[in-house]
């Protein structure tokens, strides 16, 4: 195989629910369907790019095949089964430095005009952009390090600390711990403090932050379950009612669990 046949292979990406199947790498670039909000991202990446934010891809065009064109990141995303390094604290503090670049990074831009995702409920509207979907396999990790944000489909307007919740969701992981089977079991408020400390949440979002947690994860259930019954595939193939009975319980727990999350993040400050 010549190296312009090299170049052109198209090799499925790993990761993702609503694209899963569907996200190439061609030599240095990254292929993806169209969405009704592909002009917004590609106008929200273009903005990161001009004021030097490295930590997500540049657009680089529409191919051939009407699909987006996006730069290829070099490292590892975190996905199953997660890998130990994935889940340290100290990759956990990079993804909170990570976070807050991001957010810095889009101050001045200009969400007006542009057609977005569904955006995040009041009172979690506020200034500033968001990415809204932080997930394991959505940040890219080069030695132990996370380096960039990739996968914006659900970037809209919306306050800081609904990312950073929707993050400690994820990533400390905030619920019940018989459902983490990794070494953060049992840490959820520990890894919580942690990534708001790496972040630099003042006390404001810190106050906030179990509300905007909750707040996510019910989105996040009507959005994949609104996917998966119009037949999304990946929606549809990933809201089982195992998925649903965890989700449910996450819903719980973090409604109980609300003043533990807020004490632990605000406790001697």
């Amino acid at each position: 195989m010549g190296r312009s046949e090299r170049e052109r292979a198209e090799v499925p990406l790993v990761g993702g629910t609503a694209n899963r199947g569907r996200v190439h790498r061609v030599g240095d670039t990254v292929r993806r369907p169209l969405r009704p909000t592909t002009p917004a991202v590609h106008a929200l990446l273009r903005h990161l790019h001009e004021v030097g934010f490295d930590g997500a891809p540049r657009v680089l065009g529409i191919d051939e095949h009407g699909r987006e064109v996006l730069t290829f990141i070099p490292g590892q995303a975190v996905t199953a089964p997660a890998p130990f390094w994935g889940l340290t604290d100290d990759a956990l503090r990079s993804v909170g430095r990570l976070l807050r670049r991001f957010h810095d990074a889009c101050r001045g831009f200009d969400a007006n005009g542009h057609v977005w995702a569904d955006t995040a409920p009041g009172p979690f509207d506020g200034d500033g952009i968001i990415h809204n979907d932080p997930n394991l396999d959505n940040i890219v990790f080069r030695d132990g390090e996370a380096v960039a944000l990739i996968d914006f489909d659900l970037a809209t307007p919306g306050s800081a600390v609904w990312d950073v919740g929707a993050t400690a969701r994820l990533w400390a992981p905030l619920r019940p711990p018989g459902d983490t089977h990794d070494p953060r079991r049992g840490r959820e408020l520990e890894r919580t403090r942690i990534l708001a400390d790496a972040y630099g949440l003042d006390d404001e979002g810190r106050a906030r932050l179990a509300a905007a947690a909750s707040g996510h994860h019910a989105w996040m259930c009507t959005l994949i379950g609104d996917g998966a019954r119009k037949g999304v595939p990946g929606f549809r193939e990933y809201w089982t009612p195992d998925t649903r009975a965890r989700a449910a319980r996450t819903g719980r727990w973090l409604e109980t669990h609300a003043a533990a999350i807020t004490a632990a993040l605000l406790d001697g400050r």
